[in-house]
């Protein structure tokens, strides 16, 4: 479906500018700390990676993927109520803390990106993040949870920093985001936010070969 008004042509195109962004920003940082840090760019699977493969092309860094799913509720799958990694780091809106049912949502949700996770594993990096930058990377940042909770999965993994990245978010996700991680590269943050999917001309499906493809290259 074509977009009315898209930012951008496809994930190609955006990533392509995030890319040089984030290259600019690291030259920043390696000024400011008088030193040129290693960097690693994780991906969140599928839809990131075809925007994080040219990150990681331009920095001549690994690729890698960092896994979390939405939890819902079965009679409301697109609301979503918090979010948790593969490896067991769960983030939750405020209100449902409390809620009876969370459990099992937090199960279902754990067990989604697993299987996601584990269904690359044959292409998985096995990257040590210590001192090194992360840069995490999906196609567009809707709530902000599941990115958020991928960067405190790899803020466990004791790097120097986390930087969340994304060609486009909604503007009142800038404070959010940046409690979870030490910088952000946003693209563009429209005031009006429906769907990732608003802001591309093209924006199809990202199979599991196309993913497996993306991660053998590095």
């Amino acid at each position: 479906m074509i977009s009315p008004d898209p930012l951008f042509r496809d994930r190609a195109e955006a990533g392509a500018l995030l890319a040089r962004a984030i290259e600019a920003r690291l030259s920043e940082y390696a000024r400011e700390c008088q030193r040129s840090p290693e960097t690693v760019v994780f991906a969140l699977p599928r839809g990131g990676l075809p925007i994080a493969a040219p990150v990681a092309r331009r920095l001549g860094c690994p690729l890698d993927i960092v896994v979390a799913k939405k939890i819902v509720r079965a009679h409301n799958p697109e609301l979503a109520l918090g979010a948790v990694s593969a490896d067991g780091h769960v983030l939750w809106a405020r209100r449902w803390r409390k809620s009876p049912w969370k459990q099992a949502a937090v199960a279902a949700a754990r067990e989604k990106a697993r299987a996601q996770y584990e269904s690359m594993a044959g292409v998985r990096g096995s990257t040590n993040l210590a001192g090194a930058i992360a840069i995490v990377v999906d196609d567009g940042i809707a709530t902000g949870m599941t990115i958020s909770v991928a960067a405190r999965a790899l803020r466990s993994r004791d790097p120097a920093q986390v930087w969340i990245c994304a060609p486009v978010a909604p503007a009142d996700l800038e404070v959010y985001l940046q409690r979870w991680c030490d910088r952000t590269v946003i693209l563009a943050t429209p005031e009006e936010f429906s769907s990732v999917s608003r802001f591309y001309a093209e924006f199809p499906q990202v199979s599991l070969e196309e993913a497996i493809a993306i991660l053998q290259e590095f």
